[in-house]
């Protein structure tokens, strides 16, 4: 049975309780989407010890004591849900369309999805090195990076001089989701077997609607994605 996908209020209560930690470096659901893709994605299983206090921004906090308490735990079982709802989209071939935060003017950027994506890459440093340096494959990490540097305080690590259009954030954006799709299989035979899956008032939304591979691209070529954006990080 297919895990179900966090509804608008349940991910109001996820949003809430973020902002209830405070700490400068607690995470957005933004953030935590692309966070929870990138543990994911990786081949060795993050424990919530490890990850938990990086949601939060904080010093470790024991999980007994952070689930004894009901809105705590309430947290803890929304983000096993969206965790399993993720890996469902991947195991079934669709592309998992990031969850983004909009602005006051009702633009995704992204930026704070691939921020968190990199978050999540930091603790297993060594495993995404394997994928850095594949010839092959580690192009599918580089939407990613183009938007988590966009904006970065060192000019010389931004990706373009001048601002990105509403055209090519919308194809990094899709090829970030696309990309994500293939590190998910490239990692798949290296994931740990037998491990039981975490059951695991800013507006969001998807972009657009998870993309089959069939489907039309939604960069709006007329072509199937899978002959198009996706052609290079899908199998």
């Amino acid at each position: 049975m297919k895990s179900q996908t966090l509804t608008d209020a349940e991910l109001e209560r996820l949003t809430t309780v973020l902002k209830r930690f405070g700490d400068k470096r607690a995470m957005n659901l933004e953030q935590l989407d692309g966070f929870l893709s990138a543990l994911i994605c990786c081949p060795d299983l993050v424990p919530p010890s490890e990850y938990l206090p990086e949601i939060w921004g904080g010093d470790i906090v024991l999980e007994d004591e952070f689930s004894a308490q009901p809105i705590l735990n309430d947290f803890l079982s929304l983000i096993m849900r969206h965790w399993n709802a993720i890996v469902d989209t991947l195991q079934s071939g669709d592309v998992y369309m990031p969850l983004l935060l909009e602005d006051e003017n009702g633009i995704t950027h992204a930026n704070d999805w691939a921020n968190g994506f990199l978050r999540g890459m930091e603790l297993r440093k060594a495993h995404w090195a394997d994928l850095i340096d594949d010839e092959e494959n580690g192009g599918s990490l580089i939407p990613i990076f183009t938007l988590a540097h966009e904006h970065d305080p060192d000019p010389t690590m931004r990706p373009y001089k001048e601002p990105v259009s509403a055209e090519l954030r919308k194809t990094l954006i899709v090829g970030a989701a696309a990309g994500m799709n293939r590190i998910y299989h490239y990692f798949e035979a290296q994931r740990l077997l037998g491990t039981e899956l975490l059951g695991n008032v800013t507006t969001f939304r998807r972009t657009t609607p998870k993309i089959g591979r069939n489907e039309p691209c939604p960069c709006g070529s007329g072509k199937k994605f899978k002959q198009c954006c996706g052609k290079t990080t899908l199998h």
